[in-house]
């Protein structure tokens, strides 16, 4: 039986990589700063807190990444962990660094130091690539436009230089974004389908957003989780571009989401500049070639599915909810 180690199997992605492989038979265990007082909302919410260990980890120190690693023997280590809101890298640049950047690093390092063939998945980001006319594939120069970013791109050479280094079997998966029901209420996607679902419901609210302009590739969250495992069961290791290829306006999706609930979204929506970034990506697609190509993973879910079953969900929760 297989043993996965998650970091940050508390957030969106670490708690569908754990559903696939408890499907999949493997034990799974994770880590969090503070195990002991974590809530692990989203691991409850899919019934699986009783199914994994859980340990305390705090990955900007060598230390305690490298006695967790010996006390859970893993053979695969999945990074997901780190500060993951771009908006909020522009308020805090440094912890972003360091949680992203040093936690990548002193995982690879301890995985060098024990010497044993543990696999090693990097959450990178198609924030990386910044403004790209085109769409954007694995030899596409990155041009990070946020702290965020910036740190992603840090994590991604370290991962590529232990791989070459010291044969370490470490990829990245560069993901666009996607998007699911255990999204925290910060991301945009999570709160315009709240809001549209409150205001179907009769709330009498407003919903404030930026730059509705920008144009994202938006995917489905519980298949991206499986483009992670794919790579490390491949016989090479190697970086992969995860997306839908296909782009959508911040402003479609917000016309998606209020015709689900059967309302016009310029009734309800309101532009307000305080949600403006310092630098903003215009536009973010990318090719998926790679990855359908060697891994065999393509996208089933588009935009328009998964505004639609982030609404049913919604709706759902509200409704269970009185």
């Amino acid at each position: 039986m297989k043993k996965a180690f998650i970091c940050g199997i508390s957030g969106q992605d670490g708690a569908y990589l754990a559903q696939l492989l408890l499907k999949r038979g493997y034990q799974v265990a994770g880590s969090s700063r503070d195990a002991q007082i974590s809530l692990f909302a989203n691991l409850h919410r899919l019934n699986l807190r009783q199914e994994v260990e859980v340990e305390s980890v705090a990955l900007t120190d060598f230390r305690s990444v490298l006695q967790a690693l010996i006390k859970v023997a893993p053979d695969e280590v999945y990074n997901l962990a780190g500060q993951t809101s771009v908006g909020l890298s522009f308020q805090q640049p440094v912890e972003t660094m360091e949680s992203i950047g040093i936690g990548t690093l002193n995982l690879l390092e301890a995985i060098r130091f024990l010497g044993k063939p543990i696999k090693f998945y990097n959450a990178c980001s198609g924030e990386c690539f910044g403004d790209v006319p085109h769409a954007a594939d694995e030899t596409t120069p990155f041009r990070p436009r946020s702290p965020y970013a910036v740190a992603k791109a840090a994590a991604f050479w370290e991962v590529a230089n232990y791989r070459e280094a010291y044969r370490i079997f470490a990829c990245s998966g560069i993901l666009f974004n996607h998007e699911s029901p255990l999204r925290p209420a910060r991301f945009v996607t999570k709160k315009i389908i709240a809001a549209a679902c409150r205001i179907a419901r009769g709330s009498r609210e407003k919903l404030s957003l930026g730059n509705i302009t920008i144009r994202r590739d938006w995917g489905w969250a519980p298949e991206y989780v499986e483009a992670m495992w794919l790579m490390l069961q491949q016989d090479q290791p190697d970086d992969y571009v995860i997306a839908t290829g296909e782009s959508h306006s911040l402003e479609e999706f917000v016309a998606a989401a209020f015709a689900q609930v059967g309302l016009d979204w310029h009734d309800h929506v309101v532009i307000d500049p305080e949600f403006f970034r310092p630098t903003e990506i215009a536009v973010s697609r990318g090719n998926p070639e790679k990855s359908a190509q060697v891994l065999g993973w393509r996208a089933r879910y588009l935009m328009p599915d998964v505004v639609r079953l982030m609404c049913q969900d919604e709706l759902q929760g509200l409704e269970s909810h009185g």
